[in-house]
């Protein structure tokens, strides 16, 4: 059985940094794309940044310039650089990985969410 799993989150003061990390296990053949969700108190989850297995990245607007996605392959890791944060970047942040895996084929996997707080 694969998973997906996030750290990383916390509490931070407007300006700071964090990095989030997201590592996939278990029965894998390969990973496709993964990438960054958050979702906000009252709001739709949103695409936050995402990377495919050649590296080609996306990032929302609101993100760009502050925010850097990168992964490890031979970790199965992928990553989110946060810098200058702001409160506006509090929420849920999930982790979703497209994986290649032996018991159920290629399938989209969702981690349980890490806390993000932007105090002003």
């Amino acid at each position: 059985q694969a998973q997906v799993a996030e750290s990383g989150g916390g509490l931070v003061q407007a300006g700071g940094s964090l990095r989030l990390s997201c590592a996939a296990s278990g029965s894998i053949f390969s990973i496709n794309a993964m990438g960054w969700y958050r979702q906000a108190p009252g709001k739709q989850r949103e695409l936050v940044a995402a990377i495919t297995s050649g590296g080609s990245t996306n990032y929302a607007d609101s993100v760009k310039g502050r925010f850097t996605i990168s992964r490890d392959n031979a970790k199965n890791t992928v990553y989110l650089q946060m810098n200058s944060l702001k409160p506006e970047d509090t929420a849920v942040y999930y982790c979703n990985a497209d994986l290649d895996t032996v018991v159920a084929g290629r399938k989209t996997y969702w981690g349980r969410g890490t806390q993000v707080t932007v105090s002003s």
